[in-house]
């Protein structure tokens, strides 16, 4: 479990309060080279937010990734992912990398992921002689285990991804991940030298003036990737067990017909379908509650974005969030063979007082929690961090 490094009796708001030093990121030129296009996942996401934030600083950042936008692919050659005919995995142009590196002559590279994108970026890493970072967020190993269609592909695919992390391990200066669970996984893998990272929130969920929790909680939301490891049965038991809620569900991916007939077949779940990146803000303004009933969640973005919007979230105890105790206070957690509607019927019998407490408590935290996040980045980058973010506190 992680432990906060605030002192003993302080909060979250009195640290939060206090004047943020004034960085100066000038000296920085990071290539993030990545596989995961930025609005498909949550690791895309991650570093378009991250890649924001560093430049708000002075750095000079390029993120190479495929893009997906009205529908297509583009990037390099676009090749299906097995299972799951919303995803894609694309081949990139060597020459469009080449061209975009030799502009910015990177001093620091990440790579988030082991596809053709990221042992790209191996490569460009060694060629300029830059820092490499590795971020590590997906535990390919459980997911093929719970997607039956990846029963064969998985076994090779897990071959293949475990090489590809291995090479990238033993090149790297520092490899990245942001739960506990996620580094004994890299740790198995072969990394050796490892930390925890936090999660960068968009700047405009921390900047654009709050909208207050509705007088009486009446929508619930669950925004993010519609697939097995999602849980979604249990939202969608939820809104047949409390009826006095409005449920949605915003997300593509495999389970999306299921989905389309569950928001069918009962009148308080409705499915609002893809949601592009500027549109999630508003969605999260929307609704009193967040809900994130994963079975397999390395992080879960969508509760610290929820957060930092002063929203109720629910997340289950497979996500990794709840590794942080500074963010695991403004957090309502399921418990144990506890079903969703439970939760809710619970927060829904608080007192308003109680709840806006825990709404200001999640704010704070995700707030600082990106202060220090940001500033990890930096030390990391500049070789001047030699592990994560907290790792001494780490029991």
């Amino acid at each position: 479990m992680l432990r906060s490094s605030l002192p003993p009796g302080s909060t979250p708001s009195a640290s939060a309060a206090e004047p943020a030093p004034l960085l100066d990121a000038r000296d920085l030129r990071v290539a993030i080279v990545s596989d995961a296009a930025p609005e498909r996942n949550g690791v895309g996401t991650y570093y378009s937010d991250l890649a924001d934030h560093l430049k708000a600083v002075g750095a000079k950042v390029e993120l190479i990734s495929p893009r997906y936008r009205a529908g297509q692919w583009y990037g390099g050659l676009a090749m299906p992912m097995p299972g799951d005919p919303t995803q894609r995995f694309l081949v990139p142009r060597p020459k469009l990398i080449t061209r975009r590196l030799a502009r910015l002559s990177p001093n620091a590279i990440i790579i988030p992921t082991p596809g053709p994108y990221g042992m790209a970026g191996l490569m460009f890493a060694k060629r300029y002689g830059a820092r490499l970072v590795v971020g590590f967020h997906t535990h390919f190993e459980r997911l093929a285990a719970l997607n039956s269609h990846w029963r064969l592909f998985g076994v090779l695919a897990q071959t293949y991804l475990n090489s590809c992390h291995r090479a990238l391990f033993k090149a790297s200066h520092l490899v990245l991940a942001n739960s506990d669970e996620m580094l004994e996984v890299a740790r198995s893998i072969g990394a050796t030298n490892v930390g925890l990272m936090g999660t960068p929130i968009p700047k405009r969920f921390l900047d654009v003036p709050l909208t207050p929790l509705r007088p009486q909680l009446e929508r619930v939301l669950f925004a993010g990737r519609l697939a097995p490891e999602k849980n979604l049965g249990a939202v969608a038991e939820a809104a047949e067990a409390v009826p006095q809620l409005q449920f949605q569900i915003a997300g593509d991916g495999p389970l999306r017909e299921w989905v389309q007939q569950e928001a069918g077949r009962l009148p308080n779940l409705e499915y609002v379908g893809w949601v592009r990146r500027q549109q999630i803000l508003p969605l999260i303004d929307n609704t009193d509650i967040l809900v994130l009933p994963s079975t397999i969640e390395s992080f879960g973005t969508i509760a610290l974005e929820a957060m930092a919007r002063a929203r109720l979230v629910i997340v289950s105890s497979q996500c990794g969030i709840l590794s942080w105790d500074l963010l695991n206070r403004g957090l309502f957690q399921m418990r144990e063979d506890e079903p969703l509607s439970a939760v809710l019927e619970r927060i829904c019998a608080l007192d308003r007082s109680i709840l806006e407490r825990k709404a200001a408590l999640g704010r704070d935290a995700a707030r600082e929690i990106n202060r220090r996040n940001l500033e990890h980045w930096l030390s990391t980058l500049r070789g001047e961090e030699p592990r994560g973010l907290d790792h001494d506190a780490i029991d």
